[in-house]
């Protein structure tokens, strides 16, 4: 079993590049920059439900002594799920399970950090679906330009939404249930397409 690894809660999107300039319980009083991470250029697949087994690799990480993997939400930390092997040139590759705790009401976001549990780069979110490949987002309807209304959810994430959205308009606040896309005809990027749509 790997060291379970918690982070602190965090709030918003922008608070997870804040916040992570804190360190984790190893090394509490350390401060590192903000704009010091990386992007973990790959996890595949994208979305699952929980369990689901995830493949990471990166090109463009730090030379570190040991580079463990993380992943966890905005609002309820982070923790450790396993290592990964980095190769000279600072190359990373991992595979590691989705939590079994993980709920499909929010994104997953996968962590690289350091050997003393400092984040060096950070990943486009992952969604957790439910066995139908549902999720759930709750936010506020808006007009981005594009052919299909779009959501943005608590964390700020753009979704397009699709299927019968009623009577709902921009501005509107709302809890979305639906089946997840990466990709549809509305534009290129997450899409949602609603099953069910309630005022928040």
């Amino acid at each position: 079993m790997p060291d379970q690894r918690v982070v602190p809660p965090i709030t918003t999107l922008a608070g997870l590049f804040a916040l992570l300039t804190l360190a984790t319980a190893d090394v509490a009083a350390q401060i590192f920059r903000a704009d010091s991470l990386r992007q973990v250029q790959s996890v595949v697949p994208r979305s699952g439900p929980p369990g689901t087994q995830i493949s990471i690799s990166s090109v463009n990480l730090p030379l570190e002594a040991r580079v463990h993997i993380a992943v966890g939400t905005l609002f309820a930390g982070f923790e450790t799920v396993g290592e990964a092997a980095q190769g000279e040139l600072g190359e990373i590759s991992a595979s590691v399970h989705i939590p079994t705790g993980a709920t499909w009401d929010r994104p997953l976001y996968v962590i690289a950090l350091n050997g003393v549990f400092m984040p060096i780069g950070i990943s486009d979110p992952f969604h957790v679906t439910d066995a139908n490949g549902m999720i759930r987002r709750v936010g506020r309807v808006t007009d981005e330009g594009w052919p299909c209304l779009t959501l943005r959810d608590e964390n700020d994430l753009l979704y397009s939404l699709t299927g019968e959205l009623g009577t709902f308009r921009p501005g509107d606040q709302v809890v979305v249930d639906g089946t997840y896309a990466r990709a549809s005809s509305c534009r290129d990027g997450s899409t949602i397409g609603v099953t069910r749509i309630e005022a928040r």
